[in-house]
């Protein structure tokens, strides 16, 4: 797969900053205008990107009452019906071309989640720079066939994909050619417990597949993508609402505005601090080597004196011989006078 990437105006790859994205999800809640102001609150806190969902309750399931619809595994959302929460999350198709024009005159990228046929035809309408494949589509081969030959960046979130899952995907996108293809780790669990997340599998994705490798974080805070960075990640992908007392059917595990920006500094802290992989010492640390240890004159030596464990030492700061000749000079004889505190030095030395 292509190490080098491009979105929107963003490249993406191992050397590039991390793209931010912001996932604004059903964080509406209904209401465009508080949509328009979570694209500004996310560009205010620092995101690359915005992320929406393309789909409606009919597009992505059927309105069905049977148990297998029944939402009841232990998630925030049980008690209700795939439809019916599809049905109260989905982000009206009307608002997406203007919310993507308010991204762009913002300076965000603005892609989406399609999930099915018709949602990908209108996003082409739209000239969506990449598209994102949610994790329970990961399996959906006709859509992702249908993506991947539109020859755009395709991001894939990995859930709830066995390997195989991963492998079937990326094989249909080589297939038709196209090879910009980026590997999400994710855990689809809202809120994710942090000993489910498994970050040291982000290494694992890079490896195996050969591609670049992001997160799509659902846990609370911003530690585990921070923290992820130093693992490799060129995505961060995190759920954004403006306050999750606000509610809706995302907002009890979305970012407010706040943490976002201290997640956004977190992440550029860390890229700074990972810097480069070869050993070798910054200016600063050249200059400082100067007050490492080194041979000295502790007691004043007479002219002819014998150096002695008591008149010669190992001390701060490094003007004098190597400390590694300390054995060797010891026994000898001084060829002049030396004054305590003297950096001792061969044309000392008989």
């Amino acid at each position: 797969m292509n190490k080098e990437i491009k979105i929107g105006s963003h490249v993406i790859s191992e050397h590039s900053p991390v793209f931010i994205v912001a996932e604004l999800s059903a964080n509406h809640n209904q209401d465009y205008g508080r949509a328009v102001e979570i694209l500004h609150a996310a560009k205010e806190a620092g995101a690359d990107a915005v992320k929406l969902q393309t789909y409606t309750a009919d597009t992505i399931t059927i309105d069905c009452d049977d148990p297998c619809f029944q939402i009841n595994e232990g998630t925030i959302w049980d008690g209700t019906t795939l439809y019916k929460l599809y049905q109260q999350a989905y982000t009206p198709w009307e608002w997406q071309p203007k919310l993507m024009e308010e991204a762009a005159r913002l300076g965000l990228v603005c892609f989406s989640s399609p999930f099915d046929f018709t949602s990908v035809d209108f996003l082409e309408q739209m000239q969506v720079p990449a598209y994102k494949i949610a994790s329970y589509e990961i399996n959906d081969i006709p859509l992702i066939r249908k993506i991947a030959r539109l020859h755009k960046p395709v991001i894939f979130a990995t859930g709830i994909a066995y390997p195989e899952d991963i492998e079937r995907a990326l094989s249909v996108c080589r297939e038709e050619g196209n090879r910009d293809v980026i590997l999400l780790k994710c855990v689809s669990s809202y809120p994710t417990p942090y000993e489910d997340v498994n970050l040291n599998v982000i290494p694992t994705l890079a490896q195996t597949y050969d591609c670049l490798v992001g997160i799509s974080d659902h846990t609370m805070g911003s530690i585990v993508s921070a923290g992820s960075i130093a693992l490799g990640v060129k995505m961060v992908e995190k759920h954004f609402t403006l306050r999750r007392a606000d509610g809706g059917p995302d907002g009890a595990f979305s970012m407010e505005p706040e943490e976002f920006s201290r997640m956004v500094k977190d992440i550029r802290i860390m890229e700074k601090a990972l810097g480069s992989s070869e050993y070798k010492l910054t200016p600063t640390q050249e200059l400082e080597h100067g007050g490492s240890r080194s041979l000295f004159v502790v007691k004043d030596i007479a002219k002819g004196e014998v150096l002695t464990s008591e008149n010669i030492r190992s001390i701060r700061p490094g003007n004098g011989l190597h400390t590694m000749y300390y054995e060797e000079v010891l026994g000898k004889k001084a060829n002049t006078f030396l004054r305590k505190g003297t950096p001792l030095q061969w044309e000392l030395i008989d």
